[in-house]
């Protein structure tokens, strides 16, 4: 176990450095960073937009437990608070997929809930993975197709990049 796909997030502070924050921490095992994009936020609406990105990580020596504390290690370096919820965040590293492994574990649900429905993980996944297919759920690009035209428009691509 190796390869996983990290989904950042920010919408407090200096989004894009706290997102670059994050490709800091996983550096040594990235494979790709996609494009930022902006989005409106999910869950609880009244809060600033997040810009969002996914990298795809691979390292021989992490299992998906690994890059669980990984990414909640770049949280914390981002001094994310957690009081609400779905709230504002200076950071949110999700684990969206680690090799194919499935996981009910409460602390780490693989692949992450919600990603068939979150054009904000879709859109960049296929940007660095065309072929990418989330287990359990099919293509990516398919899951993508799916989705209503607002929800698929409401992803912008913004000229911001995250260096590697």
């Amino acid at each position: 176990m190796s390869r996983a796909l990290l989904s950042l997030g920010s919408n407090l502070g200096d989004r894009l450095a706290f997102l670059q924050s994050a490709v800091d921490v996983v550096r040594p095992a990235v494979v790709a960073v996609s494009s930022v994009y902006e989005t409106k936020a999910w869950g609880v609406e009244d809060q600033p937009d997040f810009l969002n990105a996914l990298v795809l990580v691979d390292d021989p020596a992490r299992d998906h437990w690994d890059w669980l504390r990984t990414g909640q290690a770049a949280e914390r370096v981002a001094e994310r608070v957690r009081e609400v919820r779905w709230g504002p965040r200076t950071l949110d590293v999700d684990i969206v997929t680690v090799d194919g492994v499935r996981s009910d574990d409460p602390q780490l649900l693989l692949p992450h809930p919600g990603t068939p429905e979150r054009a904000s993980v879709l859109i960049p996944w296929l940007e660095i993975e065309p072929d990418a297919v989330l287990p359990g759920h099919g293509p990516v690009a398919a899951l993508l197709a799916a989705r209503p035209t607002s929800d698929v428009d409401s992803v912008r691509l913004t000229s911001l990049r995250l260096v590697l």
